[in-house]
Formats: structure tokens, C-alpha cells, sequence
């Protein structure tokens, strides 16, 4: 046996082929804020946090060595394993602040609708890659039914933002495999003309006897509590109120790390997850926040790139839905906690705490480096 292939150097660089350097930088550059934020916000929950990552690390780097054709072959098994999952969780998932969202395994709790952001982009990316020769409205209408099976039972949860960003992920595979803008171009037209509804009749439709069909009473008061949070100042719309309040005592400088008053003195809830970004506004301020957003923007126009230069048609579907995955993660958690649109329970990706998630974004950046590796090697 050839003593070299032990060779620490050599070993060393075969452990780390599949490695794409930009996003490995922009994942530490993520993590290195996660660690600052959650040091300032919930110091107890350092050390669990750090778990997560180093989980979450492995499993990248786990995903990256697959090849991306296999990846792609996984995504039947993936998502029935993910469906009978969420049945799980229907029929006996433990019950946490109304929401039956989680599942007990016995040696740690998993939020299986979680997993369902990239197990439903595997399905369809594998789907239309099966069917690429005869893609039409008949494949449009199958991955339309596979994607509204998922979506319905996360939604029974019931859990609206993560059933949302399932339905964005699979929703960005269907229009990357072709769907016409002669269907998109209603849906858009309705979805303006129901929020500019919303907006101009808010007083009458927030009336607490008026009905909205299909949305529950919940929902509706977020939405309303976005219109005017002050309707409810120390109830519904305590979030928001607060959020915002921290978001602008920043300034551009910030106050500081852990000199974050609305932080520190409990004002703002739940800061170590959902409302993270307005505990980075108030201690560094707006050159803080844009910061980050760079971070982010690397992170998509890296994982666009990915996506242009995928091999297959597979791949391309796929990488472009996990990289708008990250983009849409990003709007809608910076949308919530500056008071722009509802909040839905959508964590920053990469910084707020939690496993579950984390692990679930670092395999999309797995996927990714699969994706590149292939590539690479193809030139070779």
C-alpha cells in the first residue's frame, strides 16, 4: 500500500476537495456572527449552539463528498421518509406553545418540516430531471400535487412560515423548470390586488366579527397587528413595537456589544431566535446590518453561479431552488422584525439558534459544493 495516500498534507487536501472556499468563508463569517449575536443575547445557550454548528458543519461536509446525481437519486426516498414523518408529528408530535411541530426520538426532538426544505427540492429537481425530455402542463400539475401534500400538513401544524418557505422551495423548481409566465403573471396580480385590498380596508377587515375564509384567527391578527401594531401595544403587537425600537436606537454605529438596552433589559423577545437581527441593529448599527447583508448577497450570487454552471438539468433546478431558499429566508426574517411583513416564525438563517434549521441550511450548502465538485471534475 502507498505510504503517500497517509501523507497528512495529502490527506488533508483530499478531506477538503469538495470544499467551495467562498461559501466555506461566508459560512464562517455567518457562523463568527451567530457566535457574537448569541453571546450578547442568550450567553446560556453558547455552548449548545456550538454543538449545532459543529452538526451542522459535518453534515455539509458529509453532503458535499455525494455526488450530485446521487443526491438527486435521493430525492424520492427523502421526501416519502419526510411525509411519513410529518404524519408522525400529526398523529402523536409533542405540543410546544399551541403548535404540534415537534417529534421525539428518544435522544434529542426534530422538527421534521424542517427537513421538508430540502427533501422537497431534491423530489422535484430529480422529478423534472426524469421527465426533461417531455416537460408539460401534465408534469407542472403532478409536481404541483407533490408539492400541496407537504405544505397542507405543515400548515395543520399549524406552522405558516416554515409551511411558506416549503412552498417557495418547491415552488422555485417549478418556475426554473419552465412554468409560464402566463400563469405566474395572475397569481402575482391577485396576490397585489389582495394586499393593496388589505391595506386600503384594514379597519374594516380586522373588525374582530370579520371572517377571512381559509385563514385562521391567528394568521389574521398578524397580519392585522402588521397594519397597526399599536392596536394592541403590549400584546400582539409587542413584537413588532420592540423590534423596531431596537432596530432604530442603533443609529449607524450601534450602542454596542452587549450594551443593547432593549436586549438587556427583556424588552425584546424572543432574541436568540426569530428577532436576532434587531439585537444586531441596536449594538453595531446599520454598518452591521449592511454588513451582513454583503455576507448574504455573496451567498446568492455564489449559489446562482453554482446553479449556472450545474451539469444536468437536475442540478441546475436544484441549486438555483436551494440558493433562493437562503434569499427568501433572509427577506422574510429581515421583513418581520423591521415591521414590514408579518410575523411568520422564520429564523435568520445560519445565526438564530436552533439545530434543526441549522442543520438543514448547512446541507443546502452541501449540495451546492456537490454540485461545484461535480462540475470541476468534469472539466478535469
Amino acid at each position: 500500500m502507498n505510504r503517500h495516500l497517509f501523507h497528512p498534507v495529502i490527506l488533508l487536501r483530499a478531506l477538503l476537495r469538495p470544499i467551495d472556499p467562498v461559501l466555506m468563508l461566508v459560512l464562517a463569517c455567518l457562523l463568527g456572527y451567530a457566535v457574537v449575536l448569541m453571546s450578547s443575547a442568550s450567553p446560556e445557550r453558547i455552548e449548545s449552539q456550538l454543538t449545532h454548528m459543529a452538526l451542522a458543519v459535518a453534515a455539509m461536509w458529509i453532503v458535499a463528498f455525494i455526488p450530485s446525481q446521487r443526491l438527486l437519486a435521493m430525492g424520492l426516498p427523502c421526501y416519502v421518509f419526510g411525509i411519513a414523518l410529518l404524519l408522525a408529528v400529526l398523529l402523536f408530535g409533542d405540543i410546544s406553545k399551541g403548535a404540534q411541530r415537534w417529534l421525539n426520538i428518544g435522544v434529542a426532538r426534530i422538527q421534521p418540516s424542517e427537513l421538508m426544505k430540502i427533501a422537497m427540492p431534491l423530489m422535484l429537481a430529480w422529478f423534472f430531471q426524469k421527465r426533461e425530455a417531455h416537460i408539460g402542463w401534465r408534469e407542472f400539475i403532478a409536481a404541483g400535487v407533490l408539492l400541496a401534500v407537504p405544505v397542507a400538513m405543515i400548515a395543520k401544524q399549524p406552522d405558516l412560515g416554515t409551511a411558506l418557505l416549503v412552498a417557495a422551495a418547491g415552488l422555485y423548481v417549478i418556475f426554473f423548470a419552465g412554468l409560464s409566465w402566463k400563469l405566474i403573471v395572475p397569481v402575482v396580480v391577485i396576490g397585489i390586488t389582495g394586499i393593496v385590498a388589505i391595506v386600503a380596508f384594514g379597519d374594516t377587515l380586522c373588525q374582530p366579527d370579520s371572517v377571512w375564509p381559509g385563514i385562521r384567527d391567528y394568521q389574521k391578527q398578524r397580519v392585522c397587528t402588521l397594519l397597526d401594531p399599536t392596536r394592541d401595544p403590549l400584546g400582539k403587537g409587542f413584537h413588532i413595537i420592540q423590534s423596531t425600537i431596537a432596530i432604530g436606537s442603533g443609529g449607524l454605529f450601534g450602542k454596542g456589544w452587549m450594551q443593547g438596552t432593549q436586549t438587556h433589559l427583556s424588552f425584546l423577545p424572543e432574541r436568540h431566535t426569530d428577532f436576532i437581527f434587531a439585537v444586531l441593529a441596536e449594538e453595531f448599527g446599520l454598518l452591521g446590518a449592511l454588513f451582513l447583508l454583503l455576507i448574504y448577497f455573496v451567498l446568492i450570487a455564489r449559489g446562482l453561479y453554482i446553479a449556472a454552471i450545474a451539469l444536468t438539468l437536475g442540478t441546475q433546478l436544484l441549486a438555483g431552488a436551494v440558493t433562493m431558499i437562503f434569499f427568501t429566508y433572509v427577506l422574510v426574517n429581515m421583513g418581520m422584525v423591521s415591521g414590514i411583513l408579518p410575523v411568520v416564525g422564520v429564523p435568520l438563517p445560519f445565526i438564530s439558534y436552533g439545530g434543526t434549521a441549522l442543520v438543514t441550511l448547512c446541507l443546502g450548502l452541501g449540495i451546492l459544493m456537490s454540485i461545484r465538485r461535480d462540475k470541476l471534475a468534469h472539466k478535469r
